[in-house]
């Protein structure tokens, strides 16, 4: 008979020692199909949206959609593809499926989802999509999350989004905590330029990182338009820290164990609970 002495299976600890390393690790999607359809439903809402024909090719036309939309139109087609999408039942779902495995070895198996599903459209050389260094718990999201980042064309240089390494990343709070400003005059970006990495997802990749560290982008120097999605996920009991972005407001259950669904309607008798 074959024992154990570990709770953690080796795969698991794998992909936690990278994730610890780096703060984010990059994975095969779990059902390149399921994200093939889900990229076509995308391309039709485009397609809907600028009242055109479905492409031969959907790569093709994402990568070059700058060539059909002037970046004065790009917002409107940005938010009525995230509306459409966000109306779908399956968008969800079918989202968080796509990284499944990866999250469920790094956050747990019972889960607390984003209740979007955001998209980003970066068109060359367009200084509107720029997304300035954060990191999410600042705007009060918890940090024990995880940001699901689907590429629906590969990413590159320019055409990615940067993250700091854990290691420069520590140094950041005690910068900003000696300013009286709490760090606001800091061009972060400038600070560390030469340590954030530009992290490369191939289509059929998906990011799966720590919101903890900084991050965002620059200016697409590249000559294609990048589109990727991205939504947060949680553990179901995880600390909330803030009644803006907590469950029920900006997180909804996603996977919930039938064990934890008795427990949480569990009322014990009068008497009992004192």
């Amino acid at each position: 008979m074959a024992l154990t002495e570990s709770f953690v299976d080796p795969q698991e600890s794998e992909l936690a020692d990278a994730f610890m390393a780096d703060g984010y690790v990059v994975v095969d999607v779990d059902d390149r199909p399921r994200l093939d359809a889900f990229r076509h439903e995308i391309v039709k809402l485009v397609c809907g949206h600028l009242g055109c024909e479905a492409p031969a090719n959907d790569a093709d036309f994402l990568n070059r959609i700058h060539e059909r939309v002037a970046s004065a139109d790009v917002n409107a087609l940005r938010l009525a593809v995230f509306e459409g999408l966000n109306r779908m039942p399956w968008a969800r779902p079918t989202y968080l499926s796509l990284a499944r495995s990866a999250i469920d070895r790094l956050v747990g198996n019972e889960l607390a989802m984003q209740n979007k599903v955001n998209l980003s459209i970066q068109m060359p050389n367009d200084l509107t999509s720029v997304l300035p260094v954060h990191a999410d718990p600042w705007s009060a999201e918890t940090p024990f999350e995880v940001v699901e980042w689907l590429p629906l064309v590969d990413v590159f240089d320019t055409k990615a989004m940067f993250i700091l390494a854990p290691e420069h990343n520590r140094t950041v709070r005690e910068a900003m905590s000696d300013l009286p400003d709490g760090g606001k005059s800091l061009d972060l970006f400038e600070m560390y330029k030469d340590k954030f990495h530009w992290v490369s997802v191939s289509y059929g990749q998906v990011l799966v990182f720590s919101p903890l560290l900084l991050h965002g982008n620059v200016v697409n120097a590249v000559p294609e338009t990048r589109w990727s999605l991205n939504s947060r996920v949680t553990g179901l009991f995880t600390p909330y820290t803030s009644d803006e972005k907590c469950l029920g407001r900006f997180y909804s259950p996603a996977t919930v164990k039938i064990v934890s669904r008795i427990g949480m309607n569990f009322q014990p008798p009068a008497g009992f609970d004192e």
